[in-house]
């Protein structure tokens, strides 16, 4: 399925996916401000998730968390059209792994990870067959600061809600949270704004300007 949807996706970016979302949606459903190791790259697959919180002492002990655990909760098949989504808890400047612990991605020839927390390891990552869209570069681990809590449940991305199952589209300009019943008709109507964009790029390469200087346009 995933591979009937990225040709219906050719020729679509962020800002008509983000487009089409707002005319069939009424949530904040893009993510601005990230970036990644290969930002020519495109990102997309269903969402995977797992929520993250601040570090705390009591409940690590009692739970044991780490990351290898919620991985293999979370990611259980299908690893190639999975996009793994991880929060970030209020910790901007915070790495929440790098190319030692996400070489699991490129193991399992994941599509790839989002999180608005700072990855560390770039050059490393560029090389992984992964795609990476993060919200910062880091160089301090940050192992004593973030912790995971669940696997599987909504997070929170800089303001846009992700469940499991939604896809998940990312290129250099944004990210784009698409609710998987809604998939079909998105890119449907991402195309039309894209042809409709097309033609009005059209009218304006022909515009006479003493004619739009006497009667006016409906450009907004």
């Amino acid at each position: 399925m995933i591979g009937a949807l990225k040709s219906k996706l050719q020729g679509l970016t962020a800002a008509s996916l983000t487009d089409a979302l707002d005319r069939l949606c009424t949530h904040r459903a893009h993510i601005l401000e990230l970036v990644s190791p290969t930002p020519g790259r495109v990102l997309f697959g269903r969402a995977a998730t797992i929520r993250y919180v601040p570090f705390r002492q009591d409940l690590s002990d009692a739970q044991s968390p780490s990351f290898s655990r919620f991985f293999h909760e979370a990611v259980t098949g299908d690893f190639e059209e999975t996009v793994l989504v991880l929060n970030n808890p209020g910790h901007a400047d915070t790495s929440i792994g790098g190319g030692v612990k996400f070489s699991r991605l490129h193991n399992h020839d994941m599509a790839g990870l989002v999180t608005d927390a700072r990855l560390r390891d770039f050059d490393e990552l560029a090389h992984y067959g992964p795609v990476f869209y993060c919200g910062g570069e880091a160089a301090q681990a940050g192992s004593h600061a973030l912790m995971p809590i669940a696997a599987n449940v909504p997070v929170n991305l800089r303001g846009t809600t992700i469940v499991p199952g939604d896809y998940v589209y990312a290129d250099r300009t944004a990210a784009v949270v698409i609710p998987g019943a809604q998939i079909d008709p998105v890119l449907e109507l991402a195309r039309e704004i894209e042809e409709q964009d097309e033609a009005f790029l059209q009218r304006i390469r022909a515009e006479d300007p003493l004619e739009i200087r006497r009667r006016g346009s409906d450009e907004i």
